[in-house]
This record gives structure tokens, sequence and C-alpha cells, in this order.
């Protein structure tokens, strides 16, 4: 029988429906009368409403009604909540704005929901769309936080005076201060983390169905955490008790951050069902995507590294803006703060650390946490500051990270920064990187680019992450609204087979086969008599959802723990079965033997005794074998790794091609081989997609220029190399499975490789710094600069 457990490469249960196009989406299902809703989007950034004239649509064929704002806000419609509060360095409470589910009095982006169209088509209901007269009166839009700060600048809402949600700071500046007046060297850069567009392969989609019979509510949602969008929506916007509303998440083609938050949609479909007593279902379009799902990134930064005369850090300062967009996103306030700040300290052990955020609201779509929320911002900063440290002193850019590298005998290591590292090795994922994407005969590989007349680079970045998002308490001292443990209920069947009932949920990370292995690893069941189900509030008894790489680490820990009550039941029904001590039962492999003898019973058999209790202590034990857990964590689990980029450049075109890619990771215990390597890949190629293609731009007027397929670019296959990933391990040492987390790791590490080697295959150009997205004409103008008739513009 082949090993199914922890460290088998098992293939993902779930792909067999995927690749066989039998995947279950929300648009995938529909309801008995279901009508569908357009929304009629603001196409000014900034603008006041002066007046909606909803009649032509009302009119229209098949139309059954349109709402606006103003219908919602008569119908005690409350606003979209935010998740997290900041406080700013005086101790104030940040500015937190009214985020209506559908605009009124005024449009803060272009994007913004002014009406829904609900009708008994959607091509109906989006022909009506086009007949909504809104009269505005136009604003003066701020697009870029550089222009919202300045004395004067319109303001984006008026509760948030100088357009500053908050001015937010961690460290003691005087200390900071102080170490860089007497540092033998002070290294600086000014760099811009890109706005970017998540671009899931399944776009956004919501379906309501109100029950008149029963007054209960379901919504069908593309969301990562559905028992958060029930405890949200039903709370704070739609005043339903959390009994009359479930919210089901099915499958769900992708998320990266973006299907965390609640959206206005969701209010808005489950809302028009109540008033029209029908389902009402909306799917976004791609275009409207882009105007509409969160984005991520969007940070402009100065940092500045004092150094000792032989290249030792003495102190790290930062200054950060950080865009909100028009509104407050659900957890949006925490990723520049205690996602970012947080992780500066990296992998090095720098004594001091001083940086203050600045978060500003502009006129654009609403920015939230991506692939990785912060950590990636972190570590593009600092790996980037690390290589012009290198620059700057001399010293090879290898050697001076092993120089300020925490030891491996550190841990637990306190940083600066609040942060308590748990375990690491980063010499070793290092040492690994470095061999397996051969350094050593570098040199050679460019002098034979160069014959070829292109221009290699080699660049590494050495990073660190924090996973799990915890502990509840420590989160919400620090301004967290939620709870952030995990629930899991493991059922034993009468026969012996298993339902995993998790908080935690799937979106393309493949957790019906590895949780499925944490089953047949702790209770010895046969993986094809495992059910892993999630995404719906009526089957899970809570969770808190799926980001940050917390499912293992905190949902996997979660079943070890219900997993532990059903063993340390199933001994009690195993001892008074075989008529012996509960001290002197031992399970293993699936069976639970008395000690020192051959007496032993399958877990079957106790689940039937369990089940169908004729010869059971009853007097002890209630039937059935069904366990429930929550697990909050005690710390945060920190992954690190080490990513090295070669890339080679088109001299001619400014054409940059990634030629090999090496990502050597610590994810702690491995459960998935497989699963983790096409996690990394996945992440890698996101980060290519940051480093080298995506930026999504506004105009000075606040227009998103980029705003499809068109004028966006995602990376493709041909843009990828083949990415060789591996693994070193040290455990995480305050969960029993030990694992860290790897669903990031890919986007975090690889973006300032791959500047690097840019930066590196440039050099003979002077250049110190090249922000993302590095593209061709970038690139181009650069190397052509001074080559005679060959001027950049």
């Amino acid at each position: 029988m082949a090993f199914d457990g922890i460290g088998a490469s098992v293939r993902r249960k779930e792909d067999a429906r995927f690749l066989s196009g039998r995947g279950h989406y929300t648009d995938d299902i529909n309801r008995p009368g279901q009508a569908y809703a357009f929304i009629k989007r603001s196409d000014r950034p900034h603008a006041t409403i002066n007046t909606i004239d909803t009649s032509a649509a009302a009119a229209a064929p098949g139309v059954l009604a349109v709402y606006t704002g103003a219908d919602m806000a008569a119908d005690n419609v409350g606003g979209l909540p935010c998740g997290w509060q900041i406080h700013s360095k005086d101790g104030s409470p940040m500015k937190e704005p009214p985020h209506p589910v559908i605009a009124v009095g005024k449009v803060r982006h272009v994007g913004d929901p002014v009406a829904v169209v609900v009708a008994e088509t959607k091509q109906q209901a989006k022909d009506a769309a086009e007949l909504v007269n809104v009269d505005y009166t136009d604003l003066p839009a701020i697009a870029t936080m550089q222009e919202a700060l300045k004395p004067g600048a319109a303001l984006v809402h008026d509760e948030a005076p100088g357009n500053l949600c908050y001015d937010w700071h961690i460290g003691d500046k005087a200390v900071v201060d102080g170490v860089f007046a007497n540092a033998a060297k002070v290294v600086k850069l000014e760099l811009t983390n890109n706005r970017l567009v998540p671009n899931a392969m399944e776009p956004r989609a919501a379906l309501g169905d109100f029950d008149p019979a029963s007054g209960d509510y379901a919504l069908y949602t593309t969301s990562q955490n559905p028992h958060v969008i029930r405890l949200l929506m039903g709370a704070f916007v739609l005043h339903i008790p959390e009994n009359r509303l479930r919210v089901v998440a099915p499958d769900v083609g992708g998320g990266f951050g973006s299907k965390i938050y609640h959206y206005a949609e969701e209010a808005i479909v489950t809302w028009a069902s109540g008033k029209l007593h029908r389902p009402v279902k909306w799917t976004a379009e791609r275009n409207e995507s882009f105007m509409s799902d969160a984005h991520g990134r969007d940070h402009v930064s100065i940092a500045e590294m004092a150094v000792d005369k032989d290249g030792h850090f003495l102190g790290l300062r930062v200054s950060t803006l950080a865009n909100m967009g028009g509104y407050l996103s659900t957890f949006a306030p925490c990723v520049p703060t205690y996602l970012y700040a947080t992780l500066l300290a990296g992998v090095y052990k720098t004594p001091v650390v001083y940086c203050e955020v600045k978060a500003v609201f502009t006129n654009t779509v609403p920015v939230d946490a991506y692939r990785g929320a912060g950590r990636p911002e972190a570590t593009f900063l600092l790996e980037r500051l690390v290589d012009a440290v290198a620059q700057d002193t001399g010293v090879d850019r290898v050697e001076l990270r092993r120089r300020n590298f925490i030891a491996p005998d550190a841990f637990p290591y306190q940083t600066p920064v609040a942060l308590q590292y748990d375990s690491g090795n980063y010499q070793a994922t290092l040492d690994a990187a470095l061999t397996a994407a051969d350094a050593a005969g570098f040199e050679s590989r460019r002098a034979a680019a160069k014959a070829r007349g292109r221009l290699r680079g080699f660049g590494l970045s050495t990073y660190i992450e924090a996973c799990g998002i915890a502990p509840s308490a420590v989160v919400g001292s620090l301004g967290a609204r939620a709870g952030l443990y995990e629930c899991a209920n493991v059922r034993v069947h009468p026969t012996g087979s298993v339902t995993v009932y998790t908080g935690a949920h799937s979106h393309g990370q493949g957790h019906e086969t590895t949780l499925a292995q944490l089953v047949v690893d702790q209770l010895g069941v046969p993986i094809d008599q495992v059910e892993v189900v999630h995404g719906d509030t009526d089957k899970i008894p809570f969770g808190m959802g799926t980001y940050g790489s917390r499912s293992l680490a905190v949902g996997g820990t979660a079943m070890v723990k219900a997993m532990d009550k059903i063993i340390a039941k199933g001994k009690k029904i195993a001892a008074h079965l075989m008529e012996a001590s509960v001290d002197d039962i031992e399970f293993k492999d699936g069976k639970f033997t008395v000690s020192g003898t051959d007496k032993s019973k399958a877990l079957a058999e106790i689940s039937l005794a369990a089940y169908v209790p004729h010869n059971y202590p009853i007097e002890e034990l209630e039937p059935g074998l069904d366990e429930t857990a929550f697990y909050d964590p005690k710390n945060f689990t920190f992954p690190a790794g080490c990513h090295v980029a070669e890339v080679e450049i088109d001299a001619d075109t400014g054409v940059t091609e990634v030629v090999n890619f090496v990502a050597v990771d610590d994810v702690g215990r491995v459960i998935n081989p497989m699963i983790v390597e096409g996690q990394v890949q996945g992440g890698v190629a996101q980060g290519i997609g940051q480093a080298l293609l995506e930026n999504a731009v506004y105009d000075a007027d606040g227009q998103l220029l980029s705003g499809s397929m068109m004028d966006y670019t995602m990376p493709r296959a041909d843009n990828l190399p083949s990415i060789k990933v591996g693994t070193e391990v040290t455990l995480c040492t305050h969960n029993p499975l030990g694992v860290k987390g790897c669903g990031e790791v890919g986007a975090i590490g690889s973006p300032p490789a791959i500047i690097n080697a840019i930066v590196d295959a440039l050099k003979e150009y002077g250049v110190r710094h090249i922000d993302m997205p590095a593209t061709a004409p970038k690139l181009w103008s650069i190397i052509n600069a001074g080559r005679p008739g060959m001027a950049a513009d």
C-alpha cells in the first residue's frame, strides 16, 4: 500500500473535478426563479452626485427593480466595516470614514457603485444600467499620495483632514537617529512598490437567496472566509442574525487575498433578494474586476541603513507612504503596519529599527492584502537596500548577508520590531540556493552572454515572513476586530471513514489533499476514506478562513487537537471492550492495542461501538465519535529562504528574460512536497509578474489607464523559466506539526531577486536602483541613454 501520510507527494484529490470541468463555482449555482444584477458604476474618480434618474431603466424590458444608495440608506443598511483599527503615533485612532454599499452623495473612485439594476436576465440588467442617468458635479481628483498630502489638496473624505488615515510608527526614533549620527556610513534608497491588480482566474461572483417561508438568507460567494463575511455583513451591514444567514463559498478559482474582504456586491444581492423575494446573482466582468476588486501593494518609501566600517548593520530607518485608495477595505490598515514594518528586521541582526507609515486616501480603488500582504513590500525594500549597501561599501553582497545574518544558535530571537522568531537557519537556505544556482559558474555565463550581445545579471534575496497572524489577544491589542484562531470538527463515521469540517478555505491550495494526509498520519485511515469539507457556515462550527499561509499552521493544528480528542475517547472505549486499563491502551497506525499484548481493536471497530453502543461505557461516555477543537496560535510562524535569479537583457530592445530561478525555502515540516513545489512556483510567477510586467496606472485625473488585459500585462508561460524549488527544514517550535506555511513565499522572495539581478546586469551603466516593473522601454532607455543618436527621452 502506498504511503499517503505526512511527507508523501500525494496527487491532489480535488484535481479530478477541476481538470475535468466539474468544479462547482459560485457562477455555476443557479436557484429557482433567479434574477440577475448589474451594477452601474461611476466613470468619475471624484464627484458629487446631484441626482440619479432611474425611471428609464425601471421601465426597460425585464427589469424588476433599480436601487440606489438612498434606497439602502432608507432601509437602515449600514456601511462596509473595516476589520482593523490602527492608532497614529500621537495615540489618536485612524480616520475611518463611512463606506456605503452604494455611493451616497459622492463617488470617490472610478468603479464606485452608484446603482444596481435587477432584471430577468443579465443582458437585460446590463442594457437597463445604461439608461440610469447620473448627474454629477466633478470635483478635483487626487490620483497620487504625494498630491493627496499637499497643503490645500482636495479631500477624498471630509472626515480625513489632509487625506491622512493615520500616521503610525514603530521603534524609538531618537535612539535610531543617534545610531545614524555615529555610523561610519549611511546608505539611502528611494523605492516604489508598484500597485497590482489581483486578477484571480475566477472573477468575483455573489448570489443572494432569501427564503420568505423561513425568513432565512443564503449568500453564495467567492470568498476566502465565509464565516467572516457572515459576521461582517450580518452584524454591521444588513443586520441579519447569524442564525438566519448562511454563507457558502464553494470552489473558488484563486484569491491571492483579493477574496478575503467583504465587498459591496455581497450585501447588494443579499439585500435585493430580500426585497424581491427572489434569488439575485451578480458575476463580475473582467474589466469590472479591475475597478472593483481591491488592489495590492502601492508603497512609496525612503529607506536608510547605517553601517559600521566593516559592513555590519547598525540601524534601519524607513519612511513609507501607503495608499489606502478611496475607502478602507476590510484589513487594509494592518497591511503597511503590523504586516510590513514588523518584518523590516528581516533575517538580519540589525540592533535598532525605526519605521513611520503614513496611510493616505486617494481617488483610486481601495488597496488591501495581496499575496504576501506587507511581507513582499518589506522584503523588497530591505533586500534592495542590502544590495545598495554592498554596492556602496564594496563588500560582496553574499558576504554582506552572511556577516549580518542571525546565527542558527540565536533562537528564539527577539527582533527590535516586536516579533520573536522561534527557529531558522538562514545560512543553510543561502548555501543550498547558491549551490543549486551554480553561483560559482555565473561569471563564465555572463561572459558568454556578453559575446552574444546580451547583458546577464545575478541577483538574490534572503527573506523572512510571518504567517498565521496570531495570537488573538495580541492582535486584538494591536487593533484587530476579530479573533484569529481556527476551528476543526473531525467526525469518525460508524464504519471508520472520516469527515473533517475545517474553518480554513481552499481556493487552489490543495487542502482536500493536505488536510486528509494529516488524518492518514494521525488516525491511520486510508486517504480515500477521508473527506474534507469547507466553505459552508451551516456545516462548519466556525472559522476564520484562509489567508497569510495559515491553513496548516492554524487550521491543521486545530485538526490535530480534535484528533487527539478522538484518540483519547477511543482509548476509553477500547479499554472497556478489551477489559483493560485506559493507561495501558496505545494507539498507532489505526489500531488501539493493549500494551504488551496482541489484543487490539481497529479504529473502525471502536467507531462502530461508539455509534452502536451495545457494549459501551455509557455511564462514562456519550455515544458517537465526533470532536471539535479550536486553536489559537501562540505566535506567528516564520518561513524564510533564499531566492536566486539570473536574467539576460537584450540591449537592443530592453526585453528581460529570466533564464534561471532557484527558490530554497524553509517552510517547516513539509506535508506534501509536490504541493509545496506548486505553491512556490505559483508565487514566483506572480513575483516575476510584479518585477517585470504588472502595474496599475492612474493618470493625473484619476482614470485607471491599465483597466483591462489590453493595458495590464500579466506573466505568461514564455515569461517564466524552469523554476528549481528546494527546501531546508527547521521546525516551528510552537505548533505540533512543526509547519510554517508556504503559500506566499514565492511572491515574497522573487521580486527583489529579479530586480537585484537586473541592476547587476546593468552595473556597467552606473545603475543603482530600478523600480518595478522593469519594463523593456524603461531598460532600453537606460541602456541607450549614452549611445550616440540613441538618447532616451
